[in-house]
């Protein structure tokens, strides 16, 4: 998205009168902040034009010496059919109306109509295209199994076959002009991706990161949109918002879940008509940035509730990033221990210990509340208290500690069943469940079910041997 110019793409102006040429550049950049305008007196400079521009909309005046709009309106639709044409004719004609539209114009307009119309015609022509580009993007590359630009993932570390999946959407819609809205529980790398979109989308400006949940209506208005001078009291100098420093890049806005009331109509407001006041002003702003947001919260249950406006919330989900928990990615563990490893000791100017197999294996059956954070936090509080290697008892009191702070479940877990299992029966679950987390291993099994290494191997073999008598 480029400071100079909206669209990326041009718009094509052509009549044989200068007066409405200039007109019409006036009206689009006034009333919509569209300057990527090329305009051409002599229709038969129209063809050569589109082969030395990228234009994506051609308005196209209708009567013109030299070559008529009607005929240029198929030449174009010929050689260029993915570029929309709009017809603005000096007569309303029904007849000659119906024949372009069979020719393939999008729209068929009076110059006579008020230049609103007009505009808001274009608005509507420049979102199609925009919409078409995204999808082709979009198609390009759902197709392909590999990243095109891997680096701006660098941050996040990952094997696991949904998180890359994810990486690739992600890349996909990073140059769309619609928001995208990232969700996920706290601590599962949000704020990364946003900062990976932000680099794939190509603007120009920075990232500008605000945190919008703990502000009330008129700290998000102020934060936002900005003020003039004199707009309350204490308002000694005028102050840009946060959306005009994001000018050219783009708009991180963090917990988006817990907006208020009006907050949200502003908001859905600002991402339907492009535009915004200043506190005190009456002079509207365009907005100049990509919308990118992001909650830990389920925004589909909060509309239902009625506290998130229905509006906004598809507003918001034009591009939706869901980020999985970790305990939904534990074949990540092994990679994300290794990177976390490096950067700590590097931080913490340490030797890097080695990393035991019994160190992930424990750590595969714990959940991870607070997710990718957590284990970042966790490993370097090991490895400042570490060796030359990685002390699985070191993880196992700190898995033991948050376990005792873990809220309890209340819920009986056998509230569904027909009938209970027998003891023997609810025992044999826990080994192989046990078993199954701790990836064969029998000394974290052991500390997973609290019970000496000869108590498993015993139960062990019971248990083999009653599925050997059962065939």
């Amino acid at each position: 998205m480029s400071e100079e110019f909206y669209p990326s793409f041009g718009i094509l102006v052509v009549d044989d009168e200068p007066a409405w040429l200039r007109s019409m550049r006036i009206s689009l950049a006034r009333l919509a902040g569209i300057t990527n305008v090329l305009t051409c007196q002599d229709s038969r400079d129209v063809m050569n034009l589109l082969s030395l521009h990228e234009v994506g909309i051609v308005l196209l005046d209708l009567t013109m010496p030299h070559q008529s709009g009607e005929q240029l309106l198929g030449q174009i639709s010929e050689k260029y059919p993915e570029i929309i044409v709009v017809i603005v004719s000096g007569m309303n004609q029904i007849e000659t109306a119906v024949k372009c539209m069979k020719q393939g114009a999008f729209d068929y307009l009076v110059k006579t109509a008020e230049e609103d119309r007009i505009v808001t015609v274009i608005q509507h022509a420049i979102r199609m295209v925009e919409i078409e580009r995204e999808n082709r993007e979009m198609r390009r590359h759902m197709l392909s199994d590999t990243l095109q630009h891997p680096e701006a993932f660098e941050g996040l570390v990952t094997i696991n076959k949904s998180m890359l999946s994810i990486f690739r959407y992600a890349e996909a819609v990073a140059k769309s002009s619609q928001p995208i809205l990232i969700t996920g529980e706290s601590g599962v790398g949000k704020g990364l991706v946003a900062n990976a979109v932000h680099r794939l989308s190509g603007c120009k400006g920075e990232m500008v990161s605000v945190n919008v949940g703990g502000l009330d209506d008129a700290m998000f208005t102020d934060t936002l949109f900005g003020h003039v001078k004199g707009a309350f009291t204490g308002a000694d100098q005028p102050r840009s918002g946060m959306i005009e420093k994001a000018a050219s890049g783009t708009l991180f806005l963090d917990e988006i879940g817990d907006l208020s009331n009006a907050s949200q109509v502003k908001l859905l407001r600002l991402l339907q008509e492009g535009d915004y006041f200043p506190l005190g002003s009456d002079q509207p702003k365009r907005l100049k940035a990509r919308i990118i947001a992001s909650t830990h919260q389920d925004l589909l249950k909060k509309q239902e509730q009625g506290v998130l406006r229905k509006d906004l919330y598809y507003r918001l989900q034009t591009h939706h990033v869901h980020l999985p928990p970790l305990r939904e990615r534990m074949d990540d563990i092994t990679v994300l221990l290794e990177s976390f490893l490096e950067e700590a000791s590097q931080s913490l100017g340490k030797m890097r210990p080695r990393a035991p197999i019994e160190v992930c294996r424990l750590l595969a059956t714990y959940d991870f509340p607070g997710n990718i954070r957590e284990l970042r936090s966790m490993v370097f509080d090991a490895v400042v208290q570490s060796g030359p290697e990685l002390s699985v008892d070191h993880f196992r009191k700190v898995l033991s500690r948050t376990a005792l702070l873990a809220p309890a479940r209340s819920e009986d877990i056998f509230e569904s069943a027909d009938s209970l299992p027998t003891i023997n029966q609810a025992i044999s679950f826990l080994v192989s469940a046990a078993m199954k987390r701790a990836g064969g291993n029998q000394s974290v099994a052991c500390r997973i079910l609290g019970i000496s290494q000869p108590a498993l191997s015993r139960r062990l073999k019971n248990m083999q041997a009653a599925k050997t008598g059962e065939l």
